[in-house]
């Protein structure tokens, strides 16, 4: 066994275990920092698979933005997990079933995958840049669908803020729209107040009433 494969190995057996945590952790955040970790070692598989762009996409973009977003949500919302725990084995059928639905259908598509004979990196042109023809593909054949993964993460991006700004007794909300309404004139409001005379301090009031009683 050669030091690649023992790594692809080793690696994998981290992200199973991560991906496992993530679904039965009790604590949400737990749940969280497990779904980081296993982005991790996704991200150092693909780095042995000469994917540099994807696996550093994926460290900043995910591990590094996406995910904190998660985290800040998940300790924001004050999650109820007996509540959610209740209906858990209820839909447990349902969800069991539509989850060996998704495993045959991804087995049928990428199951073709494990049949290439064909090095890639053999065939690949040398002096090429894999970044380069990544970007060249993305913003040209698929550049419609990176477009609707863009929207969908700035709806989810909307979402999650609209969630946090919501109505609590221990949280002190404000209104976007009321935010967005205001004008210059609103913000500053600036109050005559008529000049007074300064009290006289306690000791020189003092000495006024010694040297009248004089």
């Amino acid at each position: 066994m050669s030091v690649t494969a023992g790594l692809f190995y080793f690696f994998s057996v981290i992200l199973l275990f991560a991906a496992f945590r993530v679904i039965t952790a009790r604590n949400p955040v737990h749940a969280v920092l497990f779904l980081v970790l296993t982005f991790f070692q996704a991200a150092l598989i693909w780095m042995l698979l000469k994917a540099e762009f994807l696996s550093l996409s994926l460290v900043l973009v995910y591990v590094g933005a996406v995910m904190v977003l998660f985290l800040f949500v998940v300790m924001m919302l004050d999650i109820k997990i007996e509540s959610l725990r209740e209906g858990f084995w209820k839909h447990f059928p349902i969800a069991a079933i539509v989850g060996v639905f998704i495993i045959f259908e991804m087995s049928a598509v990428l199951i073709g995958g494990f049949r290439v004979t064909e090095d890639p990196l053999a065939a690949a042109v040398a002096g090429t840049s894999n970044t380069r023809d990544l970007g060249k593909l993305l913003y040209t054949e698929y550049i419609y669908p990176l477009e609707v993964a863009a929207a969908i993460l700035l709806v989810g991006m909307v979402a999650a803020i609209a969630l946090t700004l919501r109505q609590r007794k221990d949280s002190k909300a404000v209104s976007p729209a009321d935010q967005v309404r205001v004008k210059a004139k609103d913000r500053l409001v600036v109050v005559k107040v008529e000049a007074t005379k300064p009290a006289l301090p306690v000791a020189s009031a003092t000495e006024t009433s010694v040297e009248n009683k004089a």
